[in-house]
């Protein structure tokens, strides 16, 4: 038993340090954000159908389910679409460390979303992370849409992670997103339809961008997701939460080494970046201890 936790834990540092490289994927993705994130939600669309349709999974959902799935969806095409565009106009570096601050926009909108009081820490912690972003804001005034657009992919991820807090617990991850994903990319094609963007332009996609977006779609999107759920039953919540933490280390690291000094900071830009980055983390470990007293009271 200790060894197959082993071999899971190990198995999820890899999951996040392919999420790591997800930001990797589209610098290195010659085309715009706009089409980047479509390819993206069409593919693995199409490889979570396949998926489900290999383990026979229904797919019938209520019409009030399949709303909220068609809503989240276009949240995380929004998502996905302020987060490349963050990367595009800024680097990789500051997009991950600013989307860092996801977590606290959660802390920020869980209390209202669960109809609960906000807890003294959540205050706190929302104070430092602003100190890190203002430190961030200060020294890097040439990447502020990148930090802006950032800011507003964290909060949307935030949104369609509350979403699917209650989603999960009535039906399957995989048809979640694969209903979210296709949701996304139908949005995403009516407003290129209307723009007018599939032109034969649209289509014409280099060697090495095929082969990109077919990584991200499959290996970072779908194989992720997959895998990600999976270990979970080995795993506590609470530790994946602490490991997904390290997910803006592991791609910073990334793009130093390939994309080398495009991606070098003020030294000022990494003290803020680990003062938000200590803040979620000491945000988790403050929930956890609390669910353990709960727990302990009971």
């Amino acid at each position: 038993m200790p060894n197959v936790r082993f071999k899971n834990y190990l198995h999820l540092h890899f999951i996040v340090f392919i999420w790591g490289f997800t930001a990797v994927l589209g610098k290195l993705i010659s085309i715009e954000a706009l089409p980047l994130v479509w390819y993206r939600m069409l593919l693995a669309s199409c490889f979570i159908f396949l998926f489900i349709s290999l383990k026979k999974y229904g797919l019938r959902l209520s019409r009030k389910t399949l709303f909220t799935l068609v809503f989240a969806g276009i949240i995380i095409a929004l998502h996905w679409l302020t987060f490349f565009r963050a990367i595009k106009v800024s680097n990789v570096s500051v997009a991950l460390a600013t989307m860092s601050t996801g977590a606290l926009f959660t802390a920020v909108l869980e209390p209202i979303w669960y109809r609960r009081k906000l807890l003294w820490y959540e205050l706190v912690f929302g104070v430092m992370v602003l100190t890190g972003l203002y430190i961030i804001f200060k020294v890097e005034t040439t990447y502020v849409e990148g930090i802006l657009l950032a800011l507003t992919s964290a909060m949307l991820a935030a949104i369609f992670s509350l979403i699917n807090g209650k989603l999960i617990l009535k039906e399957r991850p995989s048809v979640i997103s694969f209903y979210e994903l296709l949701s996304g990319c139908i949005f995403l094609t009516v407003y290129l339809g209307f723009q007018g963007s599939f032109d034969a332009n649209f289509f014409l996609l280099s060697m090495n961008d095929l082969l990109y977006l077919f990584i991200l779609a499959s290996v970072c999107t779908a194989y992720a997701f997959i895998a990600s759920v999976r270990i979970m039953e080995h795993i506590s919540p609470y530790t994946v939460m602490l490991t997904i933490n390290l997910e803006p280390i592991y791609g910073i690291v990334l793009a130093f080494l390939i994309f080398g000094d495009s991606e070098k900071m003020n030294p000022l830009f990494y003290v803020g970046a680990l003062i938000i980055l200590a803040t979620v983390i000491a945000n988790g470990l403050l929930k956890r201890r609390g669910k353990l007293k709960k727990r302990g009271t009971a």
